[in-house]
């Protein structure tokens, strides 16, 4: 018989792409993972997925397979908040967040939503937060909005630069713009959070500038002050300035990122959460509008 841990673990391995990364996400061993996926295939009566040491991809089958899988997770989810629903007036909002969403920014969101909904708060990648929404894992996400993203289940909130940070006594600060290669003799300090890490390296690769990093953390809030105590310069959005740095236009280092909320269909459509989503999501966009008015005023 197919078991709901049999249907947890399938949709680990398509949502993450790999054994390894999928038995980390829902903390099983390797081991339990690969002998609950074979289980599964031989209950099904096919192989799910195709193996090899680049990637893990579904087969005919698991592609088949896959939708039913996300159904019944989504049954699952609502009968275990069934009972629930009963001691609580507010529905449960399980809602993401990019670990480089300004915290002041989202405070106000989650202050908002609160008034609507019960809220459990997890912090992830962009790619992971996108992935837990398609699977039902979570209902509603705080991301970077891409290019001309737009639909029904997309709430546009905000748009900022990236901008270049320095400290306030560097030299460069009061420059009001800079070539790329002037930088070359720079320490630079990585963002791991960041959503252009990638094609900001490329950026300097391309104008042979290649940094000796002094600090590569996940903390935002650690590498913006490392740049006010004068270790290094890094990117940031701009609002995640704080005192003691100052930005630095740098000549064809144009990145923007817009964020936005993105809603799980499937829960928008549960009795009660539209409503609540009417009331929200007005309150949300006029936050928001507050918000970057203030910090362009600043």
């Amino acid at each position: 018989m197919i078991k709901r841990s049999h249907i947890r673990q399938f949709l680990a391995v398509v949502d993450a792409g790999s054994f390894t990364r999928a038995a980390q996400q829902i903390r099983v061993t390797q081991p339990a993972l690969s002998t609950g996926i074979a289980d599964l295939e031989r209950l099904v009566g096919a192989p799910l997925f195709i193996r090899n040491r680049r990637q893990i991809r579904l087969t005919e089958a698991g592609g088949r397979f896959l939708p039913i899988a996300r159904d019944l997770e989504r049954g699952f989810r609502a009968a275990d908040g069934f009972g629930r629903a009963k001691e609580s007036a507010k529905p449960a909002l399980k809602l993401g967040t990019i670990r480089s969403a300004p915290g002041e920014f989202f405070q106000t969101i989650a202050a908002l939503l609160a008034r609507d909904f019960a809220i459990e708060i997890s912090e992830n990648s962009d790619s992971e937060l996108r992935a837990a929404i398609q699977g039902g894992r979570l209902n509603m996400a705080l991301i970077p909005l891409r290019q001309g993203e737009r639909e029904p289940n997309v709430v546009p909130l905000y748009e900022e630069p990236i901008l270049m940070f320095v400290g306030a006594g560097h030299a460069l600060a009061g420059q009001d713009e800079v070539a790329p290669e002037q930088l070359a003799p720079e320490t630079m300090i990585a963002r791991r959070s960041c959503e252009f890490l990638d094609a900001t390296s490329r950026f300097f690769t391309r104008h042979r500038v290649r940094p000796r990093f002094a600090l590569r953390s996940d903390s935002d809030d650690r590498c913006l002050r490392m740049v006010a105590a004068g270790v290094g310069i890094t990117t940031a959005p701009a609002s995640l300035a704080i005192d003691g740095v100052v930005p630095i236009t740098v000549s064809g280092y144009d990145f923007r990122r817009e964020l936005g909320l993105l809603i799980d269909p499937a829960w928008r459509a549960q009795g009660g959460i539209e409503q609540r989503l009417s009331h929200s999501l007005p309150a949300l966009r006029r936050a928001a509008a507050d918000w970057a008015d203030a910090r362009v005023e600043a």
